[in-house]
């Protein structure tokens, strides 16, 4: 069931972008006075379709192949490579007809509606739930290295005072930020009442990638009380009870929630020895832990320190935008790392199984939203790429043509939308490939 329930979120996301997207070239068209054939979510690929109807002179539909969705514009040469009626005379609702800035505006169209409906969903989720973080200057207890802080020499308890020499930090998400996690950063820690600078190297984002964002460092939490005992577990027949306070394990005091985990990671196998705090007396037990390192008990941890500010309508405006836009400069940065070669591709490209991923299997439409907002600034951004067969690609076209005064022939805009369309079908191909082999 969480299965059909991932693919039924990443499916009903991408069919809104795509849609949308297609409908910005479409209104843009129309409003020019061309003549758009085709509108069809999905590509109805060897003529195959699912669906479809004709309503004013345009074929509405869903083709079987799930690899996006096209408006066939009259007299364009696009990626149905439909040149046929490319060899009469350019009629006056057909795309060639018009001017370039025109046709310029018909290609960004979509780019357009992607950018306004990634600062709409940011806007009204800021709007609608404010913002959270958690205050780091009171995390007093500082926090907890994953595997990739580990790495760098982040410990437990250190807590990070500033970034980049700004000790203005307030948020714990400053310390998360996208220049932290892409290695652009040098964080000052406190470390027993002494200060000391750990750079984070160019190559981080290849570790974050395998690792994911939360193996780099979280909020060390205290343990509070025994809140759950698994019927038929080794707690239960260890005689652990609810409202139980670990104290040790194995002679070894059990403080923060980090320790536990730690011990009875070292422990997948072995008896332990625990020693309880009950009714303010002490109880010793003893059991084994399991191969999944759990003995079958949740545990209450203290609450953080999670500060919420909420706004009015007009303020969450310039709030939703700046998230919305940093999505793209984050993929800028990203791209950037990798032609630079500090992060290899395979680790930082996902395709519809990451993105599947990403929307998990339980509902959850804030973070619906949050990733439907984020995929369509992503989705603007890969679209303006100066790549033939991508909107970015005829944008180029255009302005060539706008600077040098007359059109690219058509031979040369169907070979290069050609050698775009086997350029964007190898990429697909890597990326999905690349899903498989990481799951």
């Amino acid at each position: 069931m969480g299965t059909l329930v991932m693919i039924g979120q990443v499916v009903l996301g991408l069919s809104i972008l795509i849609i949308l997207h297609e409908l910005g070239h479409f209104l843009a068209a129309r409003a020019f006075g061309i003549k758009v054939e085709k509108f069809y979510l999905f590509f109805d690929a060897w003529g195959v379709k699912l669906f479809k109807f004709t309503y004013k002179g345009c074929e509405y539909g869903i083709g079987w192949l799930p690899l996006g969705g096209y408006v066939k514009i009259a007299g364009m040469v696009d990626e149905s490579m439909d040149t046929a009626q490319l060899q009469g005379e350019p009629q006056p609702w057909e795309f060639r007809s018009k001017p370039a800035w025109q046709r310029l505006i018909v290609m960004l169209g979509g780019i357009i509606v992607n950018v306004i409906v990634g600062v709409v969903v940011f806007w009204m989720l800021t709007f609608t739930y404010g913002e959270s973080d958690i205050d780091n200057s009171k995390l007093h207890y500082g926090v907890v290295p994953g595997i990739v802080g580990k790495e760098i020499g982040i410990e437990p308890g250190d807590q990070i005072v500033a970034v980049n020499g700004n000790p203005a930090i307030k948020f714990y998400g400053d310390v998360m930020s996208s220049d932290v996690l892409m290695g652009d950063a040098v964080l000052t820690i406190e470390r027993a009442g002494n200060q000391q600078k750990i750079t984070i190297p160019d190559d981080i984002l290849n570790d974050i990638a395998e690792h994911k964002a939360i193996e780099f460092v979280q909020p060390r939490e205290k343990m509070s009380r025994v809140n759950k005992v698994v019927k038929g577990s080794e707690a239960e027949r260890m005689n652990l009870q609810v409202g139980d306070s670990i104290v040790s394990i194995n002679g070894k005091q059990m403080v923060f929630f980090d320790q536990l985990s730690s011990e009875l990671k070292n422990s997948v196998g072995k008896p332990i020895q625990v020693a309880v705090l009950r009714d303010g007396g002490l109880i010793h037990t003893k059991g084994t832990v399991d191969s999944s390192a759990m003995v079958g008990v949740g545990i209450a941890k203290d609450p953080l320190p999670v500060v919420t500010q909420n706004y009015g309508f007009v303020e969450a405006m310039p709030i939703g935008a700046h998230k919305a836009f940093s999505v793209v400069t984050d993929n800028i940065k990203g791209f950037g790392k990798i032609f630079k070669g500090d992060v290899r591709a395979d680790k930082a490209l996902s395709g519809p199984v990451g993105i599947a991923k990403m929307f998990g299997t339980e509902v959850n439409w804030t973070k619906f939203w949050s990733l439907v907002g984020m995929l369509s600034m992503a989705l603007a951004f890969m679209n303006l790429l100066p790549i033939p067969a991508l909107d970015g690609g005829h944008v180029v076209f255009l302005l060539v043509e706008m600077v040098q005064g007359k059109p690219l022939s058509d031979n040369f805009l169907e070979k290069a939308q050609m050698v775009g369309f086997f350029i964007l079908i190898a990429l697909m191909i890597f990326t999905l490939g690349n899903d498989i082999i990481k799951w």
